[in-house]
């Protein structure tokens, strides 16, 4: 006999009140993506018939931020008009759910849930009709409480604001997370009342409902407790947020990378890091990016959606960003390297250096005060300090191309379109407005020359 289709229903129809933002709660992030995101990936690992949304409060911007997600083909979007509690929620879903399914039900603001989490409980529907992720925490304030019989069988969840003063000593709690036999599910749903303290339809309700009908209900806990963190403030998304990180980070240690303090490094998306590479502290770096084996990131630095092959340094308080970086390679310390910057091997970028959309061949070395923008710059070539590229005449972008073995001396203009040859020589303090010949020298200055008995202004004497 098949094992029955599994379908997903997510809440994420609340407000979030106590965040105290404009942006609904399941679109704040945690490692640069959002919660929501955070729990339909975990969903996707299980392979589901369909993944069904339930939205309300903001629909349009949750729909929207989830408008080019890869697996969009699987989500589904439910509006639940009125936000009268999470049973409605469920159950405004169900109409889309054939009888035969398993349904697993998730909340969007518990994003680190693992899928390995997710599938024990999915498996145990093999031999039950609901399975419950409960969690024992030291302080269960504020949560719902697990109730038991006195052989220890689950016979309900209690809210916190409906729990008697015993009920509230209880210390397993709910995540939210369900899982339970679509047919079943819709007869529970149909008696879940709302006389509570909150006037709301409890989805927790079913558990007592399944009690008393007799069905066989189960219990699983997560590996981890930080699983089931719930996000209700923006206190609680640090929290988790430094949970997600440390969990990052441990994967990254375990593959052989080397992270001085793994409180002090932000992982956000798919990020690659080889073995015996280094990072310091205080390193964020945002997918997708790759990194290769003994590299090198020194303290402060920011990297999103690069490739740094192995071998390379990257010293201090260096920003790069879509930039490709080749073996052997040392940027920085305070370089800036923006869009469309590829340094091949063996290339030197020193501080206070920019690059955009600048192609740097082998051994080139831009070491000082640079700007080197829209070009392309050849191997072995030397940029000297505080030379500029020149690239934008006050309404569009032109380019510099500079050959191999070139010389550019400090504090010159390149003024594009220009185009520089193999072995010319740029003399410094040149602003450079031509072509310049292979194995020339170049210089534009004006004459120097002296006025003898110069005098120095002073300053005026106050009356």
């Amino acid at each position: 006999m098949s094992n029955p289709p599994l379908h997903v229903v997510i809440l994420a129809a609340g407000k979030g009140s106590r965040m105290r933002s404009k942006l609904p709660k399941v679109l704040h992030q945690i490692a640069g993506k959002t919660l929501v995101e955070h729990v339909i990936d975990s969903a996707l690992e299980l392979k589901p018939a369909k993944i069904h949304i339930v939205v309300g409060h903001a629909k349009e911007q949750v729909i929207d931020s989830l408008a080019h997600h890869s697996q969009l083909n699987c989500l589904e979007f439910i509006v639940q008009e009125q936000q009268l509690g999470t049973g409605h929620a469920v159950s405004q879903a169900l109409p889309a759910i054939p009888e035969q399914a398993n349904v697993l039900m998730l909340t969007a603001d518990v994003p680190l849930i693992r899928a390995a989490t997710l599938q024990r409980m999915t498996d145990s529907m093999q031999a039950h009709t609901l399975t419950v992720l409960t969690a024992i925490v030291q302080n269960p304030f504020g949560l719902g409480r697990i109730t038991r019989d006195s052989t220890q069988a689950v016979s309900g969840i209690v809210e916190e604001k409906d729990a008697s003063s015993s009920q509230k000593k209880i210390t397993e709690i709910n995540s939210g997370i369900i899982c339970a036999r679509r047919h079943e599910l819709g007869s529970w749903l149909q008696q879940v009342g709302n006389s509570n303290n909150q006037q709301e339809y409890y989805l927790t309700d079913v558990v007592g409902l399944a009690y008393e009908a007799g069905d066989p209900i189960t219990t699983l806990q997560p590996e981890a407790n930080h699983e089931v963190d719930g996000i209700n403030s923006r206190s609680q998304l640090a929290t988790v947020e430094r949970a997600f990180q440390w969990q990052q980070a441990q994967q990254l240690m375990d593959a052989g990378v080397t992270i001085v303090d793994p409180s002090r490094v932000d992982i956000r998306g798919d990020v690659s890091i080889g073995e015996d590479t280094i990072i310091d502290v205080n390193v964020v770096i945002q997918g997708p990016t790759t990194i290769g084996s003994d590299c090198t990131i020194a303290p402060n630095c920011v990297i999103s959606q690069s490739v740094i092959d192995d071998n390379v340094s990257i010293h201090s308080h260096s920003v790069i960003e879509s930039t490709k970086i080749k073996s052997q390679t040392q940027v920085g310390p305070f370089a800036r390297l923006r869009p469309g910057t590829v340094l091949e091997a063996g290339v030197k970028i020193g501080n206070f250096v920019e690059t955009k959309n600048a192609q740097i061949s082998n051994g080139a070395k831009v070491n000082h005060l640079s700007y080197v923008g829209d070009a392309s710059v050849g191997a072995k070539t030397n940029i000297g300090a505080g030379v500029i590229t020149c690239n934008y005449d006050g309404a569009n972008k032109h380019r510099t191309e500079i050959g191999d073995n070139v010389f550019v001396g400090s504090d010159c203009q390149l003024i594009a379109p220009i185009k520089i040859a193999d072995g010319a020589t740029i003399g410094a303090g040149s602003t450079v407005t031509t072509n310049v010949s292979e194995n020339a020298l170049a210089i534009s200055r004006s004459k120097q020359r002296e006025i003898n008995g110069w005098q120095r202004p002073v300053k005026e004497k106050k009356q």
